[in-house]
């Protein structure tokens, strides 16, 4: 600020005009340059951290699958490189493959399930009376925070062939031949009741994180629709679902990753019975490496798992993006 003499003898102040030069390219430059030079200093300890953690054991894993490694070779501390022989040995079999197409079609049916449920229990909290939705809201809390092992036990009390309630209310209802049903004597009724405890373990994270979107939509559109004389669906086609599509998008693909590597639901069930037709590749990978201590062809088990995830995660990026350029 400035002052100049004015005809009384009192200097008035006036206000520095600002300048209306902008500021040099080359200090906008280096400023831009020590900014992301600070965001890669925020990011470098997340970034090693994230190395140790994930891409180490990656390479190993790798790494394991070009060796022989089986028990005899762990007790006399052995390195045997055998190339592409476990490759060989596993993608030769016909086993691979069947165990694949069951878990890609298994996973395909609890991804679709759980997101439609999560969805569709999302938007029944929203016209919920406050009471009802705070219980439904404290039994999807109850089941998500329920032990995998604990809620597995519980499904195979309910499943039970001889005392479960489940073929009791059945029976009950006028089913009468599914008295004593075997429901884990074949792999597609085992499976059907895995993916039942999968399905609804997984359904209050979807539900909730679908509801939080929901309470983020300004409350003003709806307004204006329903002025408009716009109903309840298509409120929801023209606002909801366009305002909630990344979201549940993103949640899709979550639900994919963590379906396509369940596990513990399934081998706690049966181990991959009866005779394998529950087994998943999660299961194969276990029973290959642990029970029958073949490392390597393990190892090959879990390097296809890893391309297919990042197959996957490649087409969800490619989805993302293709969805902000459109936006």
């Amino acid at each position: 600020m400035t002052t100049t003499p004015v005809a009384s003898g009192v200097e008035r102040e006036i206000p520095a005009q600002p300048s209306a030069s902008p500021p040099p390219v080359r200090r906008r430059r280096s400023a831009r340059v020590r900014e992301q030079a600070v965001a890669y200093a925020l990011l470098a300890p997340a970034v090693v951290v994230l190395a140790g953690l994930l891409a180490y054991p990656a390479v190993r894993v790798l790494l394991i699958s070009f060796q022989e490694l089986n028990r005899r070779e762990i007790v006399l501390h052995q390195t045997k490189w055998v190339g592409l022989q476990n490759y060989r040995s596993v993608f030769t079999g016909a086993k691979i493959w069947t165990v694949t197409g069951r878990t890609v079609v298994f996973t395909g049916i609890l991804v679709a399930t759980t997101v439609f449920v999560g969805l569709g229990v999302a938007l029944l909290l929203q016209r919920l009376s406050r009471p009802t939705r705070i219980a439904l809201q404290a039994a999807l809390v109850a089941a998500w925070a329920m032990p995998i092992i604990s809620a597995t036990t519980v499904f195979q009390w309910l499943f039970d062939e001889n005392y479960g309630i489940v073929d009791k209310t059945l029976a009950g209802i006028g089913f009468s031949s599914w008295r004593h049903h075997p429901w884990f004597f074949t792999g597609h009724s085992g499976l059907f009741v895995i993916g039942l405890l999968i399905v609804w373990q997984a359904v209050p994270f979807v539900a909730f994180s679908v509801y939080a979107g929901i309470l983020g939509i300004d409350r003003d559109l709806y307004e204006a629709a329903g002025l408009d004389g716009a109903g309840a669906v298509r409120s929801f086609r023209s606002i909801t679902w366009p305002m909630l599509k990344p979201l549940v998008l993103l949640l899709t693909f979550l639900s994919l990753i963590w379906d396509f590597r369940a596990f513990t639901q399934i081998y706690a069930f049966r181990r991959g019975g009866p005779a394998g037709s529950t087994t998943t590749l999660s299961v194969l990978q276990y029973v290959t490496g642990i029970s029958q201590a073949h490392y390597g062809k393990a190892a090959v088990v879990s390097v296809f798992m890893i391309a297919v995830l990042v197959l996957l995660s490649a087409q969800y990026l490619r989805l993302l993006l293709k969805s902000e350029k459109t936006a």
